[in-house]
């Protein structure tokens, strides 16, 4: 299956957070649309870096003191694995199982299209029929 077939059926709404926004604002957005990670974009269509539960909990471990006034740019993973939209969900998965990554912004022509996560790709692959 590709991915634009994936999100034809997911939907390609992307939760984004701007950059300067507090580590307190990225959790409070995690929690309020139920998901893993954001895309940090200043105008909506960008990808500037991605964070996750996972980059908070590492800067929680470190100096939980300070976690929640840092901003999303400090916590952010900044180089942002993507994948187009002709790219196959079997290929997405091979990538992110062997980066050890759970969400991947899909991008056309670097602007932001849709995301994946892990969850979506092996949901895709129960429902998928059988040939």
């Amino acid at each position: 299956m590709l991915i634009s077939q994936l999100l034809k059926k997911k939907g390609d709404n992307v939760a984004t957070i701007a950059p300067n926004e507090s580590v307190a604002a990225v959790v409070e957005s995690l929690a309020t649309h139920g998901i893993g990670a954001l895309v940090v974009s200043s105008d909506g269509t960008s990808v500037e870096g991605i964070i996750s539960e996972r980059d908070i909990v590492r800067d929680l471990a470190a100096d939980a003191s300070n976690t929640a006034q840092r901003t999303a740019a400090e916590l952010m993973t900044a180089e942002v694995v993507t994948c187009p939209l002709d790219a196959t969900t079997e290929q997405l998965m091979a990538q992110m199982t062997a980066r050890r990554i759970r969400h991947v912004p899909v991008t056309r022509d670097g602007a932001l299209v849709g995301i994946v996560s892990i969850g979506d790709l092996g949901n895709a692959r129960v429902h998928a029929p059988e040939i």
